[in-house]
C-alpha cells in the first residue's frame, strides 16, 4: 500500500514538473524572442531549494519547494511591483512591449503544451503502440446494448461516421455521440463476418452515463477481453502445484465468477499467499481445485501470481499501431487535434450540464493515474503526459483572470481601447479568478475523496 502510494506520488511530481517546465519554457523562450528581460524561471512555488544565476540578463533559474506549478517572472510584468527599471533595460519590461508581444508570450505556454503532446504522440507512433481493436465483451440482458442487438465478439468498425481504429478513438466518439443526441450508433461486424448497425438510445440518461466508470456499466456491455483459458503452466509455479493444467478454463475463484483473463489476473493479484477454491472447466467438466497462490513484490507491494499464461485468443484483437517518421507526423497532429477538441467539448458540456461534473479530477486521482501509467511502462506514461498536457493547455486558455486566457483578454481589451484596464478592474478580476480556481480545486478534491470512499 505504502509502496503504491509512493510510486503514485513520485510519478505525479515527475509529470507535473515536466509539463510545468514545458509550459513555462514556452513563456520564457517567446518572451526572450520578443526582447523581454526574464528575472526568474521557477519550477514550483514557494522557497527555492535550488538556484542558479545565468545568462546575459542574470536570470534566476530555480526549483522551488512546492512542486505544483511554476512561473516566469518578467521585468515590469506587474505594475505594482515597485521595481525601478534600469535605463539600460528601458523598453525590455513586459508592460513596455507592444500588446501583440505580450499576447504572443501568454499564448506560448499553452501552445508548448500542445506541442509537447504532438511530440509525445509522434514518439509513440514511431515506437509502436500496442492497440486493442474495439470489440464487445459480455452483454448484460435487458441493457441498452442488448436492446441494440450487440453480442459477444462483435467488432466495432465505426461510431457514427467516424472510424473506430482502437478503443481510445471509439470511446471519444461514443461519448461525443451520446451527449450530442442521446444515441450511440455503431457499425459492427459479427462473428459470422456480416456487418450491421446497432443503435443504443439512452435519451436523458446520457449525463449519468458520463460519470467516471459508468459508461460501459450503463450501456450494458464490457470491452472484449481474452477468456481465462490457460495455455501455458509453469511447472515450478503455484498453479501447477494446485493442479492447473494447459487447456483449463478458470470459471471461478472462491465463488467469484471469472469471465476473462483480466478477471483472473485481478483476483489472483489481490490474494498473495492465500489458499483459494478454484473451479476450472476441463474437457467439458467442472473440476474443483485447491490452490495456494504464490506471491512476489511489485512496486513495493506483494501481489499474487499463479505462473500460468494466456493462449493466442487475443492475437486477432491486438495489433501494433506503428508508422514511419513522416506518417507519424500526420497521425500525431490528428491525435492532438482530436484530443484537444474532445477536451474543449467536454468542458463546454459540463457547463451546460450535458456531462457530469464528477469527471473533474483533482491531484489524488491524477496521481493514481500517473502511478498506474508509469507502472505500465514508458509508452503508457508518455500517453498519460500527452493527455494531461493537452488538458493543461486548454485549462490555461480559459478566460479566467488569473490564467493565461484571462490575461490575454485584458491585453486584447488594452489593444482595442488604446490604454490598459484600470488597476482596480484587474484586481477585482484577479480576486474573482482566485475564488473560482479555489472552488474548482475544492470540488476536484471532493470528487477524489468520493471516488476513494466509493
Amino acid at each position: 500500500m505504502l509502496g503504491g502510494a509512493l510510486t503514485n506520488l513520485i510519478a505525479f511530481i515527475v509529470a507535473i514538473s515536466v509539463l510545468v517546465a514545458v509550459h513555462e519554457f514556452g513563456h520564457y523562450i517567446v518572451g526572450r524572442w520578443c526582447g523581454m528581460k526574464v528575472l526568474r524561471f521557477s519550477i514550483g512555488f514557494g522557497k527555492p531549494i535550488w538556484t542558479r544565476i545565468g545568462g546575459r540578463d542574470r536570470t534566476e533559474y530555480c526549483i522551488s519547494a512546492i512542486p505544483l506549478g511554476g512561473y516566469v517572472k518578467f521585468l515590469g510584468e506587474r505594475t505594482d511591483d515597485g521595481e525601478p527599471i534600469d535605463p539600460a533595460d528601458e523598453g525590455r519590461a513586459f508592460n513596455q512591449r507592444p500588446v501583440w508581444n505580450r499576447i504572443l508570450v501568454l499564448l506560448a505556454g499553452p501552445f508548448f503544451n500542445f506541442l509537447f503532446a504532438f511530440v509525445a504522440y509522434w514518439v509513440l507512433f514511431i515506437n509502436g503502440v500496442p492497440t486493442m481493436k474495439p470489440a464487445v465483451g459480455n452483454v448484460d440482458p435487458g441493457s441498452y446494448a442488448a436492446e441494440a442487438g450487440l453480442a459477444f465478439g462483435d467488432r466495432i468498425l465505426e461510431v457514427g461516421d467516424r472510424d473506430a481504429t482502437d478503443w481510445e478513438t471509439a470511446l471519444v466518439s461514443m461519448l461525443d455521440e451520446m451527449v450530442s443526441d442521446g444515441t450511440v450508433t455503431l457499425r459492427v461486424e459479427g462473428s459470422d463476418g456480416f456487418q450491421r448497425i446497432a443503435t443504443m438510445n439512452v435519451g436523458d440518461d446520457a449525463s449519468r452515463l458520463t460519470e467516471p466508470g459508468m459508461l460501459f456499466d450503463g450501456l450494458g456491455f464490457q470491452p472484449w477481453q481474452p477468456p481465462a483459458d490457460i495455455a501455458t503452466v509453469d511447472e515450478e509455479g503455484a498453479g501447477y502445484a494446485g493442479g492447473m493444467r494447459s487447456g483449463d478454463t478458470v470459471t471461478s475463484i472462491d465463488g467469484e465468477p471469472i469471465g476473462s483473463f483480466g478477471d483472473l489476473q485481478r483476483v489472483v493479484s489481490e490474494r498473495p499467499g492465500q489458499a483459494v477454491a478454484v473451479i476450472v472447466e476441463r474437457r467439458g467438466e467442472a473440476v474443483p481445485l485447491e490452490v495456494t497462490i504464490g506471491s512476489r513484490e511489485r512496486n513495493g507491494e506483494m501481489i499474487g501470481f499463479l505462473g500460468v499464461g494466456i493462449g493466442n485468443a487475443a492475437a486477432d484483437y491486438w495489433y501494433l499501431r506503428k508508422f514511419g517518421p513522416l506518417q507519424s507526423i500526420a497521425a500525431s497532429i490528428e491525435r492532438t487535434w482530436t484530443s484537444t477538441g474532445f477536451t474543449v467539448r467536454m468542458l463546454g458540456r459540463m457547463v451546460t450540464g450535458d456531462v457530469s461534473i464528477k469527471n473533474i479530477s483533482g491531484p489524488i486521482n491524477i496521481a493514481q493515474y500517473a502511478g498506474s501509467s508509469a507502472a505500465a511502462g514508458l509508452n503508457s506514461f508518455l500517453n498519460f503526459l500527452a493527455l494531461v498536457s493537452i488538458s493543461l493547455g486548454v485549462l490555461n486558455l480559459l478566460p479566467v483572470p488569473i490564467l493565461d486566457g484571462g490575461q490575454i483578454v485584458y491585453h486584447s481589451i488594452e489593444g482595442l481601447k488604446g490604454s490598459p484596464m484600470s488597476e482596480r478592474a484587474q484586481l477585482i478580476g484577479q480576486q474573482i479568478g482566485i475564488v473560482a480556481l479555489l472552488l474548482l480545486m475544492s470540488f476536484a478534491f471532493y470528487n477524489d475523496i468520493a471516488r476513494i470512499l466509493n
